[in-house]
């Protein structure tokens, strides 16, 4: 049932759970901030942050947490259990995205560990082999056009993040299709909890698989207890693998397939790049800003009421993160270039689209080394790609939280 606005609350703004505009949707979020209530797909209510300064502030208040135990609407019953966005808010907290305090730092320690700078570094002539193999791949078909995201930007963080974790590569097409139907704000509600218990029985049996026969990987770490006998549950270690595999190809899919958007998009920066006046950091660092693979997320809510610049969350309601209205903060990233406009020579302002403070993605370094690694890897091999359809025709998954390109379209040698 639709969850109730307090009498006076502003009016909100209905986020469109197909993402016909995701531009104007952002520009109106952020228009409507710093802080704006929101309607999420099935009529849930919720806050919106879509200003820098207040994110950090908010992104590092402990009266938010992640725990759903503390969302009313929920609780009381307003927000069925087949909700799809439920797939983002653990139900209870066994991982990164459900825990605050000493037993988030605990699973992060236990945890993040795969994705230190040192650990990253070491994975980067790996990375390389595989991204030069799949540029191998796909030169039969340079002169046709192909899905540079499933053909490339998907394969390569899907082989990283499955090697880092022992994911064999003949499940990886299955899991992307999971993920896919996973972050869907539209799956109908049958179909949304055969996914979840799907997933949950598909890391049961990794677990499983691991245990009886251990390997070099990732998950079997996780199931080794720590030098100081601390170790994590069963449930812990599936509620980690669901986060980390899942996070750990998105973001760098969306990342490279915005990244390439962008470049044909915009050719005047693309030249910069192509001149070497600009390098290929800030390609990274300027979608990250622009054009975030997370459009959203939803994951605090509050223990007490919480005052933000004359508005008040009150207690027991939610708070959502909307990134891609964050990175238009003027007061951030200056008036000159705009914030609206792909400009890989600002150098006003710092974008959050990792998150901020101490649950900031740990995997970000990975996803960063990826993108500066196969960006330029792909457009030295193929420097005339180019979209094999108009800009414009490009479509998102239907997804608040995940910016995700259905496909994209290119000629590799046009």
């Amino acid at each position: 049932m639709p969850c109730p606005v307090p009498h006076g609350s502003p009016a909100a703004v209905v986020l469109d759970p197909y993402v016909t505009d995701l531009r104007a949707e952002r520009e109106t979020l952020h228009a409507a901030g710093p802080l704006t209530r929101v309607e999420l797909p099935g009529g849930v209510n919720a806050w919106s942050v879509t200003h820098h300064e207040e994110a950090r502030a908010l992104l590092t208040d402990p009266r938010l947490v992640k725990d759903i135990a503390h969302w009313a609407d929920f609780q009381e019953g307003r927000i069925p259990h087949t909700w799809p966005l439920l797939s983002t808010i653990p139900p209870t907290p066994t991982n990164l995205l459900g825990t605050d305090g000493a037993e988030h730092r605990r699973l992060r320690l236990l945890t993040a560990k795969a994705f230190s700078a040192r650990r990253v570094e070491r994975l980067r002539p790996r990375v390389e082999e595989i991204t030069r193999g799949l540029l191998d791949s796909l030169e039969p078909r340079a002169d046709a056009p192909l899905d540079l995201k499933a053909e490339f930007a998907f394969k390569l963080p899907m082989s990283v993040i499955g090697e880092l974790y022992g994911v064999p590569e003949d499940e990886h097409g299955v899991l992307r299709d999971l993920y896919v139907k996973f972050f869907s704000s539209v799956t109908a509600p049958e179909e949304f909890l055969e996914t979840y218990a799907t997933l949950e029985r598909y890391y049961d049996d990794m677990i499983a698989a691991k245990r009886a026969n251990p390997g070099d990987d990732l998950t079997t770490a996780l199931l080794d207890t720590g030098e100081d006998g601390d170790s994590l549950s069963d449930l812990e270690v599936r509620g980690t693998l669901q986060v980390v595999v899942a996070a750990g190809h998105e973001t760098t899919v969306n990342l490279l397939c915005n990244a390439v958007r962008a470049l044909l998009a915009h050719p005047d920066q693309f030249e910069l790049v192509r001149k070497g006046e600009v390098d290929w950091d800030a390609v990274v660092e300027e979608t990250l800003r622009f054009d975030p693979p997370t459009s959203n997320f939803i994951f605090r809510f509050a223990t007490e009421d919480v005052e933000v610049g004359g508005v008040v969350i009150a207690k027991g309601e939610a708070l959502m993160t909307s990134y891609g209205a964050i990175g238009l903060d003027r007061a951030e990233h200056g008036e000159d270039p705009r914030p609206d406009t792909f400009d890989l020579t600002r150098s006003q302002g710092r974008h959050m689209s990792f998150g901020y403070g101490p649950h900031v993605c740990p995997g970000a370094p990975l996803a960063r080394m990826e993108g500066r690694i196969a960006l330029p890897m792909l457009f030295d091999r193929f420097p005339d790609l180019r979209l094999a359809v108009p800009d414009g025709e490009l479509g998102h998954h239907p997804s608040i939280v995940v910016n995700s390109l259905k496909e994209l379209p290119v000629l590799l040698r046009p």
